[in-house]
């Protein structure tokens, strides 16, 4: 007989309103993801051209809205720094960015479909400018209601391209995207018990991966995408482990008393901070990927869950509750402090260190945490919560 431990794993928080934030409703289609107009920081002048040839304007239209979501660019105008032209069709797409001289400073061929392709072109744009990686394309999955049962969704950042993975009619939860998108591992109640679930996204392919006796919940990826952290507690009590991507070579990292939950790699995959309980309301803590001891972080919050550890190391987003309320803080690793940013829960990191994601409402979210600007994503698929992105 499997036996079953009640713990919940699942911690709340979110994003306030602490910024004044246009936001624009979001829907499934890819043709509305809303046009962005940002004016606060320092900004880039850029011109569009319209993208020649047959694909031309629907891959115009992608350049434009990567460009605008970035958060680098000033679009239009008669002092542009830079002109972005180009054409689209038959498969290919050619484009180029000159300066204000005409000198080319990047000029680049693409093969395959417009959307794609558009993504690739905006994000070298954003590159080359500014020497930041781009988020254009990336993949995002998440957890939503629309079936009447929470299942696993994925769709690229922009909200577009949205696809439901699956169909079981019971409890899916903790999704977590491999950093390259090309894999989800879940946590799923099919078995009756809460085991760990793979998906393969090219081949469509799904296999349970973690099913010791009690729970396994929460995993999440290493950035080489070899291994898993995840709660499990066959031995008695939920710890921290970390397992092969296929589920084997179980690593027992933690001995404790309380829970650990919500686990996020370093980026360069030496280190987990997790949350965990045994003191009270729950903490950060901080711990070597190969186990030991962990070390509380200090974030000045009482209760703290779901941290999300930036892709340039130097700062994790998480959940605090604070007046009933659950919101966003971040904290700086290198000692300044934490801060919240706005209500909302489970924030995700973009590849640019700079963009969070995160559910409020029931809707998913984007937040530029350099001009404070909000952005919808999506709605209209139920409660959307837990969303992961790709790096």
């Amino acid at each position: 007989m499997r036996r079953i431990l009640n713990h919940s794993f699942v911690f709340a928080c979110f994003y306030a309103a602490a910024f004044s934030c246009l936001t624009t409703p979001g829907t499934i289609a890819a043709e509305n993801v809303p046009t962005i107009t940002i004016s606060k920081g320092d900004q880039i002048n850029l011109a569009i051209i319209p993208l020649g040839g047959g694909e031309g304007a629907a891959a115009t239209k992608v350049v434009q809205n990567d460009l605008a979501l970035s958060g680098y660019f000033k679009l239009g105008g008669a002092e542009s720094s830079y002109t972005v032209r180009g054409t689209a069709s038959g498969g290919s797409l050619q484009g180029q960015v000159v300066d204000h001289s005409g000198g080319t400073v990047l000029s680049k061929s693409y093969s395959g479909s417009a959307r794609p392709s558009a993504h690739q072109f905006a994000n070298d744009i954003v590159e080359t400018l500014t020497g930041q990686k781009g988020i254009a394309g990336t993949r995002i999955t998440f957890i939503a209601t629309r079936s009447g049962k929470k299942e696993v969704y994925v769709a690229d950042c922009d909200g577009s391209t949205v696809r439901q993975l699956t169909h079981d009619n019971t409890i899916s939860v903790h999704p977590s995207l491999s950093p390259n998108g090309e894999r989800i591992a879940y946590t799923g109640y099919q078995s009756g018990y809460a085991d760990v679930y793979l998906i393969d996204l090219g081949s469509g392919a799904r296999n349970r991966i973690v099913n010791f006796p009690g729970t396994n919940s929460g995993a999440s990826f290493s950035p080489n995408g070899e291994r898993l952290a995840l709660t499990i507690s066959k031995d008695g009590n939920p710890e921290l482990y970390t397992v092969g991507a296929n589920g084997g070579g179980a690593h027992r990292l933690t001995d404790t008393r309380g829970v650990e939950s919500g686990p996020t790699w370093s980026p360069d995959g030496s280190e987990i901070i997790y949350s965990f309980d045994g003191a009270g309301g729950p903490q950060l803590y901080r711990i070597s990927a190969g186990g030991g001891e962990g070390q509380r972080l200090s974030t000045g919050f009482g209760y703290c869950t779901e941290p999300n550890w930036s892709p340039d190391g130097k700062k994790v987003a998480f959940n605090v509750r604070s007046g009933g309320e659950f919101q966003i803080a971040v904290l700086d690793l290198a000692g300044g402090g934490a801060h919240i940013l706005c209500n909302g829960e489970d924030p995700a990191w973009g590849a640019d260190s700079r963009h969070l994601i995160f559910t409020e409402g029931g809707g998913l979210y984007m937040l530029d945490t350099v001009n404070s600007r909000k952005n919808k994503v999506l709605d209209g698929l139920g409660k959307i919560t837990e969303p992961s992105w790709s790096r």
